[in-house]
């Protein structure tokens, strides 16, 4: 480690406060530019970029068209009212209509990140219901601000407790680690069914607002739900007229093979809310996609959400020219050859390294989940235990060896940019093998 890094280092520690980390222990590298599938370190080190940052960089670094076009609007407007209309803003949210799952299209409202958009989607669900309460899945992650940390599933929530009122939680299918008892898929997905309309008997249907779900579930696993069980929850929230909310703040712009994982799948709920690689994370933009029907409702009421940055001119240009790039280099499908890709070079890993239990995945959104014992999947370390595992160190070595992934507890991300290489990406995915065989043979 060069002095210069070591220097950082002790400035970081000193002055910024580093998310979900013990700060006395962190120990990262300096990250000082990146280009395409690659972070550089001010020593000049090169990470393959394995995770496109925390799934959000899918254009990879420094995309030419994203980064001339916030040049060109810095220098023209860099901040308008969002009472304002705006050529920009206003384009934009015609093209997302046009890539949303719905006929009759949608109207955009506009946040800084994913958390808000949750916390703005179910806003709007109580006022159009009438209704107060909201469900959303255990493991599951929805963002960490008090609203949005309350309908958040796991350990992240408890710092929020009590929370905002309303929030039920309930499990959603996990065919490798199953709530329900089963291995078997069918019977999975029967009992999943089944215990939400249990969860709703007892909650009282007619007081529900609104059912949010990942419909591939982000840090907690990179778990896709069986598409059977999404169509039955979206009969379940049209017979009881419940909103239907699908959290994509990871799973969309082309991370699952299309534009939403709700294309991908062919199912229609009522708002995607969405972020990250809206911008490729180039520029803080979230925001939530309502279908036409039910964004109708605000135009005789007020719509009761507002930020100061809502559609910020900044972020919308990122997010034209994110999309520009989407569409002209075919990126939303792309991810499906990927797919194969890491299917591939996966099968190859955890034939060598006996700690991979599952290796799990749609589109570019993959993971490998560790454990002890492949026939009784112990896993490496319980989920969200105390204890965080070897995980850390995994991580560790795998930086050392060039590569940058982000895992939690026994998972680890395999979630690279859309315009990844086939080379980079064996790269990668065989360092990530490496550092597991040795792993496994410790």
């Amino acid at each position: 480690m060069t002095s210069m890094l070591r220097d950082i280092g002790a400035l970081h520690r000193r002055h910024v406060l580093t998310p979900w980390s013990v700060q006395a222990t962190i120990d990262m590298p300096s990250i000082e530019r990146g280009e395409g599938s690659y972070l550089y370190d001010v020593d000049g080190k090169r990470y393959l970029d394995l995770s496109a940052g925390l799934v959000a960089v899918n254009l990879g670094h420094a995309h030419p068209t994203v980064t001339r076009a916030i040049a060109d609007q810095a220098a023209r407007l860099c901040y308008a009212s969002p009472q304002f209309f705006n050529a920009t803003r206003a384009r934009y949210a015609e093209r997302l209509s046009s890539h949303a799952p719905w006929k009759e299209g949608a109207r955009a409202f506009f946040t800084t990140g994913g958390g808000e958009a949750n916390e703005d989607a179910v806003k709007m669900s109580r006022t159009i219901t009438g209704r107060h309460k909201v469900l959303a899945a255990y493991r599951s992650f929805h963002g960490s601000a008090p609203g949005a940390g309350t309908l958040t599933g796991e350990n992240r929530r408890w710092p929020n407790e009590p929370g905002i009122p309303g929030i039920v939680h309930f499990f959603a299918p996990n065919i490798y680690n199953s709530p329900f008892d089963t291995r078997d898929p069918k019977t999975e997905i029967e009992r999943a069914i089944a215990h939400l309309e249990l969860v709703l008997t007892y909650e009282n249907p007619k007081s529900i607002a609104a059912i949010l779900i990942e419909p591939v579930v982000g840090t907690n696993g990179a778990i896709p739900l069986p598409v059977e069980y999404l169509q039955r929850v979206r009969e379940i929230c049209t017979e009881h007229e419940i909103v239907l909310i699908f959290d994509e703040v990871m799973c969309g712009f082309g991370r699952t093979g299309a534009a939403f994982a709700a294309v991908r799948f062919g199912i229609e709920p009522d708002m995607i809310t969405f972020a990250k690689a809206s911008t490729s994370a180039y520029v803080p933009l979230g925001g939530v996609l309502v279908r036409e029907t039910l964004a109708q409702f605000f135009d005789t009421r007020p719509l009761p959400c507002g930020h100061t940055y809502s559609g910020h001119p900044l972020a919308i240009a990122a997010a034209n020219a994110a999309l520009d790039a989407y569409e002209s280099e075919h990126l939303f499908e792309r991810a499906r050859e990927i797919e194969e890709w890491i299917r591939e070079d996966l099968a190859a890993v955890a034939a060598r390294a006996p700690v991979i239990g599952d290796a799990r995945g749609v589109g570019a959104f993959w993971a490998v989940e560790l454990v002890k014992d492949r026939e009784t999947r112990e896993p490496v370390v319980p989920w969200q235990g105390p204890n965080p595992g070897p995980i850390g160190t995994i991580l560790a070595k795998l930086r050392e060896r060039g590569v940058y992934a982000f895992g939690r507890y026994n998972v680890i991300l395999i979630t690279p940019p859309l315009t990844i290489s086939r080379e980079e990406l064996r790269e990668g995915v065989n360092a990530l093998g490496d550092v597991l065989e040795e792993f496994s043979c410790a």
